[in-house]
């Protein structure tokens, strides 16, 4: 998922989903949205995704957002609005699905309210209640990378005909939604390569606490103001 950032918002708090959870210095929107979930195996946790995590181009007194899921894999971002300031915790609901050994994390628009800004889907009237962004994982020990819709090719596997759904371009901006039931978007996610070869974000998984990398972080960032 590629979302435009909300002035203030960090591009690496916007790119932990999408999933999320892509990262890049984003113009304009471009995104790609489901109308299922995919399958009717949906699991709330995957404990290879448990600990406190950073991007792999961030050490811990540096960053200003983060990745928390606790021992009841409750999934959190922890977000810094201001440089130096507090830290807010956005609980955010999560799915895993595993098919074909390959790894899913899906969440749904609705749950990104609180982190970031979603406009409702493109091109279908009545606009459906929610809707779902999908990311490939592959989780390694203390390592998560995660892979996010080519959006340019599902717009042309939708403008084909291949997929069911809308395609909307305008300018810089690329919104694709593609239909289908929950069995129809599992379809195709395992006969389509339609996610990007590279890993648009990288993830470390860091041995602190909550308090112990607010604390370093907010620390760290009051000694480097000039």
């Amino acid at each position: 998922m590629k979302t435009s950032t909300p002035p203030g918002r960090s591009l690496r708090a916007t790119a932990l989903f999408g999933a999320a959870l892509a990262a890049a210095a984003l113009v304009g929107c471009v995104e790609t949205r489901f109308e299922s979930p995919p399958g009717d195996n949906i699991e709330t946790c995957d404990a290879r995704w448990k600990g406190l995590w950073l991007g792999d181009d961030e050490k811990p007194a540096d960053s200003n957002t983060a990745i928390f899921v606790d021992d009841g894999c409750r999934f959190s971002v922890l977000d810094q609005p201001e440089r130096g300031g507090p830290f807010k915790e956005v609980r955010v609901p999560v799915n895993f699905v595993h098919a074909d050994g390959k790894d899913y994390i899906v969440v749904a628009d609705a749950a990104l309210k609180g982190l970031v800004k979603i406009n409702p889907v493109y091109g279908i009237e009545p606009v459906p209640e929610r809707s779902f962004f999908i990311d490939r994982y592959q989780a390694r020990g203390d390592h998560i990378e995660l892979f996010s819709v080519d959006d340019a090719l599902a717009a042309r596997r939708v403008i084909d005909g291949k997929f069911e759904g809308t395609v909307s371009k305008t300018g810089s901006e690329l919104h694709v939604f593609v239909r289908g039931d929950r069995a129809h978007v599992l379809e195709i996610l395992r006969r389509d390569t339609i996610f990007s070869a590279k890993a648009q974000l990288r993830l470390h998984r860091v041995n602190q606490s909550v308090a112990e990398f607010e604390q370093a972080a907010i620390a760290a960032q009051k000694k480097a103001k000039p």
